[in-house]
This record gives structure tokens, C-alpha cells and sequence, in this order.
């Protein structure tokens, strides 16, 4: 089998969940289907390409570990909506004006508690289970020279590297988690670092034990 090897490094990164009202949580490792968006960017296919991106999600398998520990950054914002410039239809992605409601609630002004990982650097191995396109090679050429703009989880988590490996893009194994023990652990400098205890997660179907 062969694997994808990502480095994901950023000052910010968001693995998004679920949002209760003003509370935007987060995961702890990039989710699924943070991930088929990543790569559908990085092809260049749209919110609209529903069965592309659906087949990609049933072939896709992961699994990830925290070279560097991140801290938790939590990020009050607010928004004014009933500002002036805010009041008319806003141009949308598809081109075509949008305009909100003409109900309180869309006039007033929103918080929210946005959730981010800072200063971490996670690895992530990818692989694709069947037949299919596209397949590794495309996934590979795709990150290398994407056709849509990158990011983790958020437009404004930009990554500080290549999400490829600058050495080892593609490496072989049994499954998703020995190809994982196989990856060098990073520094921030990029230099190479000995094992240790670090947090990591893949498919159950995979065992639960740690081997190098």
C-alpha cells in the first residue's frame, strides 16, 4: 500500500466540529472531511461537485500525529451587520448578489468564539482504499501545483510549508499506522528528532498500539 505524507504547518490551524450557538469547537485531529476539502482544492473542483467529492470521502482513510503539541487560541470576534455597508446584497462566490433578511436578528451585531490550534506541526498520511480516480499520483500533482488556494480548516490558516514532504512524498506499508511510525519526527527548524510520546490517531481496524 502505498500513502501520501503531509506536514501540516501553520501559526493557526482549525479542524472544524460542531458549533453551538456562538461556540465554534474544533477537533483535535484533522477531520475527514476537512480533509476530501483540502485535497478538492487542491484539484480544483467546486462545493457543487457532490459526487466527486463523495467518492473521494468513501476511499479516502487517514492518520495523523502531533510532531508538536499545539496550544489552544480561542478568538472573540464580532461582527455589525446594520453598518451601512452591510445593509445592501453582497456578491457571492457564484457571482450573483445576495442579500440577508430584512428580520432583527440579521441586523444586529454577532460574536462568535472562533477555535484555533496554534503553533503546531502535525503529520498526516493519506491513502485511498479501491479503484477510482483520482488516484495518488493525482492527489500528489494536485498538492504539488494546486489549482485553488490552500488552506487548514480555515481561509485564514494559511500553511507556513509545502503540505507535501519536502523528502518523502509518498512512502509504502502495511496500512495507514505503519507508515505513520515509519515518518521521521520533526523539530520547527525542520531537523529530524528521536521517537517519543506524542499523540497520534488512525482507523480502530488498524490496532491501537504504537510501533516503530
Amino acid at each position: 500500500m502505498q500513502a501520501l505524507v503531509l506536514r501540516l504547518d501553520a501559526p493557526l490551524m482549525s479542524f472544524g466540529s460542531v458549533i453551538v450557538d456562538h461556540h465554534d469547537q474544533i477537533h483535535r485531529f484533522p477531520g475527514m472531511d476537512m480533509l476530501v476539502g483540502l485535497l478538492a482544492n487542491a484539484l480544483g473542483w467546486h462545493h457543487g461537485d457532490f459526487a466527486c467529492l463523495q467518492a473521494l470521502r468513501s476511499r479516502l482513510e487517514q492518520a495523523a500525529r502531533w510532531d508538536i503539541a499545539p496550544k489552544l487560541l480561542v478568538d472573540y470576534q464580532t461582527v455589525d451587520l446594520g453598518q451601512p455597508h452591510m445593509l445592501g446584497p453582497g456578491w457571492t462566490t457564484t457571482g450573483s448578489p445576495g442579500a440577508r433578511g430584512g428580520r432583527p436578528a440579521k441586523m444586529a451585531t454577532h460574536p462568535r468564539l472562533r477555535r484555533y490550534w496554534m503553533d503546531g506541526l502535525a503529520t498526516v498520511v493519506l491513502t485511498l482504499n479501491g479503484p477510482g480516480e483520482p488516484d495518488l499520483d493525482a492527489l500528489q500533482k494536485g498538492l504539488q501545483r494546486p489549482l485553488r488556494p490552500l488552506f487548514i480548516g480555515r481561509k485564514n490558516c494559511l500553511p507556513a510549508r509545502p503540505l507535501l514532504d519536502a523528502k518523502t512524498s509518498i512512502l509504502e506499508g502495511d496500512n495507514v499506522r505503519t507508515v505513520l511510525c515509519k515518518i521521521p519526527v520533526l523539530t520547527r527548524p525542520g531537523a529530524e528528532t528521536g521517537h517519543r510520546f506524542l499523540e497520534a490517531a488512525w482507523p480502530a481496524c488498524h490496532g491501537y498500539r504504537w510501533r516503530s
